[in-house]
Protein backbone atom coordinates (compact mmCIF):
# COMPACT_ATOMS: atom_id res chain seq x y z
CA UNK A 1 0.00 0.00 0.00
CA UNK A 2 1.55 3.35 -0.94
CA UNK A 3 1.31 6.26 0.79
CA UNK A 4 0.57 9.60 -1.77
CA UNK A 5 2.03 12.72 -0.54
CA UNK A 6 -0.75 15.54 0.41
CA UNK A 7 -0.75 18.20 -2.12
CA UNK A 8 -0.40 20.47 0.10
CA UNK A 9 2.59 19.32 2.09
CA UNK A 10 5.24 21.58 1.23
CA UNK A 11 8.75 21.15 2.50
CA UNK A 12 10.59 24.17 2.92
CA UNK A 13 13.77 25.17 5.09
CA UNK A 14 13.42 27.31 8.14
CA UNK A 15 12.15 29.49 9.45
CA UNK A 16 8.65 28.25 9.22
CA UNK A 17 6.92 30.60 11.02
CA UNK A 18 7.48 34.24 9.51
CA UNK A 19 6.48 37.93 11.03
CA UNK A 20 3.85 39.99 8.94
CA UNK A 21 6.38 42.92 8.99
CA UNK A 22 8.95 43.57 6.60
CA UNK A 23 11.80 46.09 6.61
CA UNK A 24 9.41 48.38 3.90
CA UNK A 25 6.41 48.12 6.25
CA UNK A 26 8.53 49.43 9.65
CA UNK A 27 10.38 52.02 7.93
CA UNK A 28 7.27 53.59 5.46
CA UNK A 29 5.14 53.21 9.04
CA UNK A 30 8.57 55.60 10.55
CA UNK A 31 7.70 58.02 7.05
CA UNK A 32 4.35 58.10 7.85
CA UNK A 33 4.82 58.75 12.15
CA UNK A 34 7.26 61.76 10.71
CA UNK A 35 4.96 63.72 8.63
CA UNK A 36 2.95 65.21 12.11
CA UNK A 37 6.58 66.42 12.55
CA UNK A 38 7.37 67.88 9.09
CA UNK A 39 3.87 69.46 9.38
CA UNK A 40 4.93 71.41 12.33
CA UNK A 41 8.37 72.31 11.62
CA UNK A 42 6.37 74.18 8.22
CA UNK A 43 3.81 75.49 10.75
CA UNK A 44 6.81 77.44 12.84
CA UNK A 45 9.92 78.31 10.19
CA UNK A 46 7.29 77.87 6.92
CA UNK A 47 8.51 76.99 3.41
CA UNK A 48 11.95 77.18 4.07
CA UNK A 49 11.88 74.41 6.67
CA UNK A 50 10.37 72.74 4.14
CA UNK A 51 13.07 72.88 1.43
CA UNK A 52 15.35 71.81 3.44
CA UNK A 53 13.83 68.73 4.53
CA UNK A 54 12.53 67.87 0.80
CA UNK A 55 16.33 68.61 -0.26
CA UNK A 56 17.67 66.27 1.93
CA UNK A 57 15.62 63.42 1.07
CA UNK A 58 15.89 63.73 -2.51
CA UNK A 59 19.71 63.83 -2.32
CA UNK A 60 19.97 61.03 -0.45
CA UNK A 61 17.55 59.05 -2.63
CA UNK A 62 19.40 59.74 -5.74
CA UNK A 63 22.51 59.28 -4.03
CA UNK A 64 21.20 55.78 -3.01
CA UNK A 65 20.35 55.39 -6.61
CA UNK A 66 23.42 56.43 -8.05
CA UNK A 67 25.77 54.06 -5.23
CA UNK A 68 23.79 51.03 -7.56
CA UNK A 69 21.28 50.48 -4.66
CA UNK A 70 18.36 51.70 -6.51
CA UNK A 71 16.38 48.81 -5.78
CA UNK A 72 16.48 49.39 -2.01
CA UNK A 73 14.65 52.78 -2.97
CA UNK A 74 11.47 50.90 -2.39
CA UNK A 75 12.39 50.20 1.30
CA UNK A 76 11.88 53.85 2.14
CA UNK A 77 15.29 53.32 4.32
CA UNK A 78 16.96 56.13 2.32
CA UNK A 79 14.10 58.56 2.48
CA UNK A 80 14.08 58.07 6.22
CA UNK A 81 17.78 59.02 6.33
CA UNK A 82 17.44 62.44 4.52
CA UNK A 83 13.76 63.38 6.22
CA UNK A 84 16.07 62.86 9.69
CA UNK A 85 19.07 64.81 8.14
CA UNK A 86 16.27 67.28 7.13
CA UNK A 87 15.06 67.82 10.59
CA UNK A 88 18.51 68.19 12.53
CA UNK A 89 19.29 71.49 9.84
CA UNK A 90 18.45 74.69 10.38
CA UNK A 91 15.72 76.35 8.15
CA UNK A 92 17.12 78.66 5.50
CA UNK A 93 20.18 76.59 5.55
CA UNK A 94 21.26 76.72 1.65
CA UNK A 95 20.36 74.34 -0.30
CA UNK A 96 23.18 73.06 -2.20
CA UNK A 97 24.74 72.40 1.01
CA UNK A 98 21.89 70.52 2.44
CA UNK A 99 22.01 68.00 -1.10
CA UNK A 100 25.86 67.61 -0.16
CA UNK A 101 24.62 66.17 3.49
CA UNK A 102 22.22 64.33 2.26
CA UNK A 103 24.77 62.65 -0.38
CA UNK A 104 27.29 62.33 2.40
CA UNK A 105 24.96 60.25 4.73
CA UNK A 106 24.10 57.64 2.26
CA UNK A 107 27.62 57.38 0.41
CA UNK A 108 29.42 57.47 3.70
CA UNK A 109 27.27 56.65 6.66
CA UNK A 110 25.40 54.05 4.87
CA UNK A 111 26.65 52.08 1.30
CA UNK A 112 30.52 52.41 2.29
CA UNK A 113 29.71 49.83 5.24
CA UNK A 114 27.43 47.71 2.37
CA UNK A 115 24.17 49.17 2.92
CA UNK A 116 21.23 48.55 4.75
CA UNK A 117 21.49 46.05 7.78
CA UNK A 118 25.34 47.11 7.69
CA UNK A 119 26.32 50.36 8.90
CA UNK A 120 27.49 50.77 12.20
CA UNK A 121 26.78 54.12 12.65
CA UNK A 122 23.29 56.47 12.28
CA UNK A 123 23.72 57.77 8.55
CA UNK A 124 21.63 60.77 8.79
CA UNK A 125 23.98 62.18 11.94
CA UNK A 126 27.07 61.05 9.56
CA UNK A 127 25.84 63.59 7.08
CA UNK A 128 25.28 66.39 10.11
CA UNK A 129 28.28 65.57 11.10
CA UNK A 130 29.98 66.02 7.97
CA UNK A 131 27.71 69.28 7.52
CA UNK A 132 29.08 70.33 11.17
CA UNK A 133 32.60 70.39 10.29
CA UNK A 134 32.54 71.49 6.66
CA UNK A 135 29.52 74.39 7.37
CA UNK A 136 30.06 74.99 10.80
CA UNK A 137 28.75 78.61 10.63
CA UNK A 138 25.93 77.67 8.07
CA UNK A 139 24.50 74.96 10.21
CA UNK A 140 24.68 77.24 13.26
CA UNK A 141 22.70 80.16 12.16
CA UNK A 142 19.41 79.59 13.47
CA UNK A 143 16.77 81.60 12.38
CA UNK A 144 13.68 82.62 14.39
CA UNK A 145 10.27 81.04 14.61
CA UNK A 146 8.50 82.46 11.69
CA UNK A 147 11.38 84.34 10.00
CA UNK A 148 11.47 82.08 7.11
CA UNK A 149 8.28 83.99 5.72
CA UNK A 150 10.56 86.74 4.60
CA UNK A 151 10.20 87.88 1.69
CA UNK A 152 13.04 86.92 -1.17
CA UNK A 153 15.17 88.83 -3.07
CA UNK A 154 14.28 88.70 -6.73
CA UNK A 155 18.38 88.51 -8.08
CA UNK A 156 18.92 85.16 -9.50
CA UNK A 157 21.48 84.04 -7.04
CA UNK A 158 18.44 84.33 -4.09
CA UNK A 159 16.05 81.99 -5.86
CA UNK A 160 14.60 79.38 -3.40
CA UNK A 161 17.01 76.26 -4.70
CA UNK A 162 20.00 78.53 -3.88
CA UNK A 163 19.09 79.52 -0.52
CA UNK A 164 15.28 79.79 0.52
CA UNK A 165 16.15 82.85 3.34
CA UNK A 166 17.77 85.69 2.76
CA UNK A 167 16.62 88.33 5.25
CA UNK A 168 15.65 86.46 7.83
CA UNK A 169 16.26 87.26 11.59
CA UNK A 170 18.47 85.16 13.48
CA UNK A 171 18.65 84.57 17.07
CA UNK A 172 20.19 81.80 19.41
CA UNK A 173 18.98 78.32 20.89
CA UNK A 174 17.90 77.88 24.10
CA UNK A 175 20.88 75.87 24.82
CA UNK A 176 23.23 78.40 22.99
CA UNK A 177 21.37 81.33 25.22
CA UNK A 178 22.06 79.65 28.53
CA UNK A 179 26.04 77.85 27.47
CA UNK A 180 27.04 81.31 26.02
CA UNK A 181 24.85 84.08 27.97
CA UNK A 182 23.79 82.49 31.08
CA UNK A 183 20.30 83.04 29.87
CA UNK A 184 17.42 80.62 30.65
CA UNK A 185 14.17 79.83 28.62
CA UNK A 186 10.84 79.68 29.85
CA UNK A 187 8.82 76.12 29.81
CA UNK A 188 6.28 77.25 27.96
CA UNK A 189 8.11 77.88 24.84
CA UNK A 190 10.24 74.97 25.16
CA UNK A 191 7.39 72.92 25.05
CA UNK A 192 5.00 74.32 22.64
CA UNK A 193 8.13 74.69 20.62
CA UNK A 194 7.84 78.57 19.96
CA UNK A 195 11.93 78.73 19.98
CA UNK A 196 14.87 79.00 18.11
CA UNK A 197 16.75 75.85 16.89
CA UNK A 198 17.09 72.88 14.03
CA UNK A 199 13.91 72.02 12.24
CA UNK A 200 12.85 69.49 14.37
CA UNK A 201 14.00 70.75 17.34
CA UNK A 202 10.51 72.75 18.12
CA UNK A 203 7.89 69.81 17.75
CA UNK A 204 8.91 67.66 20.65
CA UNK A 205 5.01 66.79 21.90
CA UNK A 206 4.90 65.38 18.51
CA UNK A 207 7.61 63.98 18.37
CA UNK A 208 6.75 61.82 21.46
CA UNK A 209 3.48 61.10 19.95
CA UNK A 210 5.05 59.79 17.04
CA UNK A 211 7.40 57.49 19.07
CA UNK A 212 4.25 56.14 21.39
CA UNK A 213 2.31 55.15 17.91
CA UNK A 214 5.97 53.31 16.52
CA UNK A 215 6.33 52.05 20.13
CA UNK A 216 2.87 50.69 19.82
CA UNK A 217 3.22 49.29 16.63
CA UNK A 218 6.63 47.33 18.16
CA UNK A 219 8.55 49.22 15.58
CA UNK A 220 10.49 50.90 18.15
CA UNK A 221 11.62 49.54 21.72
CA UNK A 222 10.55 52.20 24.09
CA UNK A 223 13.75 50.87 26.72
CA UNK A 224 16.02 53.13 24.69
CA UNK A 225 14.14 56.36 24.61
CA UNK A 226 13.29 55.58 28.67
CA UNK A 227 16.58 55.42 29.56
CA UNK A 228 17.61 58.23 27.75
CA UNK A 229 15.10 60.58 28.76
CA UNK A 230 15.45 59.29 32.47
CA UNK A 231 19.03 59.20 32.61
CA UNK A 232 19.24 62.86 31.31
CA UNK A 233 15.95 63.98 33.64
CA UNK A 234 17.45 62.77 36.83
CA UNK A 235 21.70 63.62 36.23
CA UNK A 236 19.88 67.07 35.40
CA UNK A 237 18.21 67.09 39.30
CA UNK A 238 20.82 65.93 40.47
CA UNK A 239 23.10 68.95 39.20
CA UNK A 240 20.56 71.52 39.08
CA UNK A 241 19.89 70.45 43.41
CA UNK A 242 23.71 71.06 43.93
CA UNK A 243 24.48 74.06 41.62
CA UNK A 244 20.84 75.98 41.11
CA UNK A 245 22.71 77.69 37.87
CA UNK A 246 22.55 74.50 36.22
CA UNK A 247 19.42 73.71 33.88
CA UNK A 248 17.02 71.75 35.43
CA UNK A 249 15.60 68.20 34.10
CA UNK A 250 12.37 70.06 32.45
CA UNK A 251 15.11 72.75 30.26
CA UNK A 252 17.41 69.52 29.61
CA UNK A 253 14.33 67.13 28.11
CA UNK A 254 12.46 69.55 25.88
CA UNK A 255 15.80 72.04 24.91
CA UNK A 256 17.52 70.98 21.58
CA UNK A 257 17.64 68.04 19.94
CA UNK A 258 17.06 65.59 22.34
CA UNK A 259 13.89 63.87 21.92
CA UNK A 260 14.38 63.74 18.26
CA UNK A 261 17.33 62.23 18.97
CA UNK A 262 15.61 60.28 21.72
CA UNK A 263 12.66 58.90 19.31
CA UNK A 264 14.05 58.77 15.93
CA UNK A 265 17.57 58.78 15.86
CA UNK A 266 19.00 56.16 18.90
CA UNK A 267 16.20 53.25 18.34
CA UNK A 268 17.36 52.74 14.70
CA UNK A 269 17.00 49.54 14.19
CA UNK A 270 20.79 48.62 13.02
CA UNK A 271 23.05 50.54 14.96
CA UNK A 272 21.46 50.39 18.48
CA UNK A 273 22.09 47.11 20.68
CA UNK A 274 19.92 43.88 20.12
CA UNK A 275 19.09 42.72 23.71
CA UNK A 276 16.82 44.56 26.02
CA UNK A 277 19.81 45.00 29.15
CA UNK A 278 22.00 46.40 26.66
CA UNK A 279 19.63 49.39 25.35
CA UNK A 280 19.08 49.80 29.11
CA UNK A 281 23.07 50.33 28.73
CA UNK A 282 22.87 51.96 25.09
CA UNK A 283 20.44 54.86 26.34
CA UNK A 284 22.08 55.38 29.43
CA UNK A 285 25.37 56.15 27.78
CA UNK A 286 23.70 58.50 25.79
CA UNK A 287 21.97 60.43 28.61
CA UNK A 288 25.22 60.56 30.37
CA UNK A 289 27.49 62.18 27.63
CA UNK A 290 24.09 64.64 26.61
CA UNK A 291 24.23 66.26 30.34
CA UNK A 292 28.35 65.92 30.13
CA UNK A 293 28.94 67.86 26.81
CA UNK A 294 25.76 70.27 27.44
CA UNK A 295 27.05 71.37 30.94
CA UNK A 296 30.31 70.95 30.83
CA UNK A 297 31.34 70.69 27.16
CA UNK A 298 32.44 73.71 25.03
CA UNK A 299 29.01 73.01 22.63
CA UNK A 300 25.92 73.92 23.79
CA UNK A 301 24.68 70.48 22.35
CA UNK A 302 25.95 66.90 22.42
CA UNK A 303 22.89 64.36 21.08
CA UNK A 304 24.73 63.79 17.86
CA UNK A 305 27.89 63.48 19.68
CA UNK A 306 26.69 61.03 22.64
CA UNK A 307 24.51 58.77 20.08
CA UNK A 308 27.52 58.08 17.19
CA UNK A 309 30.04 57.52 20.26
CA UNK A 310 27.32 55.09 21.47
CA UNK A 311 26.71 53.08 18.26
CA UNK A 312 30.54 52.71 18.51
CA UNK A 313 30.43 51.03 21.51
CA UNK A 314 27.29 48.80 20.31
CA UNK A 315 28.91 45.81 18.93
CA UNK A 316 30.59 45.77 22.56
CA UNK A 317 27.75 45.99 24.42
CA UNK A 318 25.95 43.26 22.58
CA UNK A 319 28.60 40.87 23.37
CA UNK A 320 28.62 42.02 27.12
CA UNK A 321 24.77 41.35 27.67
CA UNK A 322 24.18 38.75 25.43
CA UNK A 323 21.75 36.05 27.25
CA UNK A 324 22.90 31.98 28.00
CA UNK A 325 22.20 29.41 26.09
CA UNK A 326 19.03 28.26 27.34
CA UNK A 327 19.18 25.64 30.27
CA UNK A 328 22.91 26.57 30.35
CA UNK A 329 24.96 29.04 31.99
CA UNK A 330 27.24 29.94 28.73
CA UNK A 331 26.31 32.65 26.68
CA UNK A 332 26.18 32.29 22.94
CA UNK A 333 29.23 31.96 21.37
CA UNK A 334 30.07 35.00 18.49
Amino acid sequence: MSLATPSKLIVTASPHVKSADSTPKIMWHVVFSLAPVIVSSAWFFGMSALLVIVTATISAQLTERAMGKGGTLADGSAMITGLLLGLTLPAGMPLWMVAIGGAFAIAFGKTVWGGLGQNVFNPALVGRAFLQAAFPVAITTWPTVGGSFMELKGDLFALPFLHPVTNAVTSATPLGLLKFEGTGTALMPLIMGNTGGSVGETAALVILAGGLYLALRQYLNWRIPASILLTVAALSTVLHLVDAKKPDAFFMLFSGGLMLGAVYMATDMVTSPVTNKGKWVFGFGIGVLVVLIRVWGGLPEGVMYAILFMNALTPFINRATQPAVFGSATRIAQ
